[in-house]
């Protein structure tokens, strides 16, 4: 069988959605700047190109990769819209691996693009005789249920995953507290720039700016901040989940070149390294945030490998108690997870996360030399994802 390597991996800054550098960046100038940089860095002919896999959430339909390759002139590439909600560009990597893992395909780009701020709300007639319409309507993520409300993940994943595994909110605050520190400190060290590609933006008056930096973590967080914030739910007994050890809302693309390590030696191209193992998985709705922790399981018993084993983890913090659950079942080394932050302080634009993690986890581990990363995400509806690699 190939074997499927990484040639390239790019990502965008991340913005504040609804208010950020990237609010009047469209989802389809997204995609097509990732699908253009990555190509170029990775070196591959875009002309060998199999497809292009690029996750989306929130759209409704469309299919933004194939927008992209259309845009570039690429008209022999096709496209794949997935969406396994926060765990799509994940999906997309894997399903790329797999292609070329079964000697289907030797080149396909992989990725998810998400911009929240530009995200179509749909209105949908409410069931019943009156006929009426309810407004700001997003698809359910599964069915709905007291323990499980389909629109609130403060309650499905955050507080439903601390309850279960006995985590306090000190213990998500000071999460999130490190989280941001790492950002930042991750930031004015420049270890992001090898990985961002800049975006061009136009002002209201115009003017063009090239946007480089993610926006989102907050310098002046504290702990003494983060544990003034109120409760999402005043109204449930104990209800620890803030706005702080919750991640935030988020516009970004990232992307990597997956592709036969037999046609990129032939072709001249270096390997970033290698996509060893992936997994999804499924649990009950009501425990999403341990979705993560299957995936992690199910990947792990897959790559052959233990905890112990691998050399840095990025497990997203779409809440801070999701990384803790991870860490406390399998025994993870905190200051092995996330190094450079995550959903809580660099932000969750949802269907480009994974690839991001993926993308900082294949620049670090060539930095160090080598070794193997895992990235996980829980993803909504009672999902999780887990991707292998090796450097």
């Amino acid at each position: 069988m190939s074997k499927p390597v990484v040639v390239g991996a790019a990502r965008t800054a991340i913005g504040r959605a609804f208010k950020g550098s990237l609010v009047n960046t469209t989802p389809e100038e997204l995609a097509t700047t990732i699908l253009e940089a990555v190509v170029e860095r990775s070196g591959v002919d875009p002309a060998s190109i199999d497809d292009v896999m690029f996750a989306e959430s929130h759209y409704g339909g469309g299919d933004l990769a194939r927008y992209a390759a259309a845009k570039l002139g690429m008209y022999t590439v096709p496209g794949q819209a997935l969406n396994r909600h926060c765990a799509g560009s994940l999906t997309a990597v894997a399903n790329a691996a797999a292609q070329v893992n079964s000697g289907m395909d030797r080149a396909v780009v992989a990725g998810g693009v998400q911009s929240l701020s530009m995200t179509p709300l749909m209105k949908v007639r409410i069931p019943g005789p009156d006929l009426e319409f309810e407004d700001m309507w997003i698809p359910p993520t599964h069915p709905e249920t007291a323990e499980a409300p389909t629109r609130d993940m403060a309650i499905t994943v955050g507080w439903n995953t601390a309850k279960a595994v006995g985590i306090s909110r000190r213990d998500m605050d000071e999460w999130a507290l490190r989280s941001h520190q790492r950002a930042i400190k991750a930031i004015d060290d420049g270890v992001f720039v090898d990985e961002i590609v800049p975006l061009k933006i136009t002002g209201p008056d115009g003017s063009v700016t090239s946007f480089t930096v993610d926006e989102f973590p907050r310098r002046g967080t504290t702990m003494e901040r983060l544990e003034a914030l109120p409760v999402l739910h005043p109204e449930i007994p104990d209800f620890s989940i803030t706005a702080g050890n919750s991640s935030g809302t988020n516009d970004a693309a990232a992307a990597l070149v997956v592709m036969d390590s037999e046609a990129a030696s032939t072709a001249g191209l270096n390997a970033l390294g290698t996509v060893r193992a992936w997994a999804s998985a499924g649990v009950e709705p009501k425990d999403t945030g341990l979705g993560a922790v299957a995936a992690i399981g199910k990947v792990l018993d897959r790559a052959g490998l233990s905890a112990r084993d691998v050399t840095l983890w990025e497990i997203n913090e779409a809440f801070a108690s999701v990384p803790i659950a991870a860490c406390l079942e399998f025994g993870i080394d905190e200051e092995l997870v996330n190094i450079y932050g995550s959903g809580c302080s660099l932000g969750h634009p949802i269907a480009a996360s994974g690839a991001r993690m993926l993308t900082t986890l294949f620049y670090e581990l060539n930095r160090r030399g080598g070794g193997i990363g895992v990235a996980a995400m829980c993803a909504g509806g009672g999902m999780g994802g887990a991707v292998v690699i090796e450097v």
